[in-house]
């Protein structure tokens, strides 16, 4: 299990089309991947899971990954994160 802390740095949080990006980049991944935003968790793959959680600017999100190379693709999703655009 790999795990990273993040800020959303996206003027629109992770709603709509960025939520959306984010979900069609994890969905390449073969293994697990969970947000964690305070005590709410969500299936990275559902865009439903991932725009419950509310996610805002400037929110800090825990990301868990499980499944192969799992180090790797945690810093890529990362790294997309805070590159995200609108």
């Amino acid at each position: 299990m790999a795990e990273r802390t993040v800020v959303v740095t996206n003027e629109t949080g992770l709603h709509a089309r960025p939520a959306a990006s984010l979900v069609q980049f994890v969905k390449n991944y073969p293994g697990e991947v969970t947000i964690i935003k305070e005590d709410k968790e969500a299936n990275a793959k559902s865009i439903f899971n991932v725009m419950s959680l509310g996610i805002a600017k400037g929110t800090e999100i825990k990301l868990i990954v499980e499944g192969d190379d799992e180090e790797k693709f945690a810093d890529e999703l990362v790294e997309f994160v805070e590159n995200l655009a609108e």
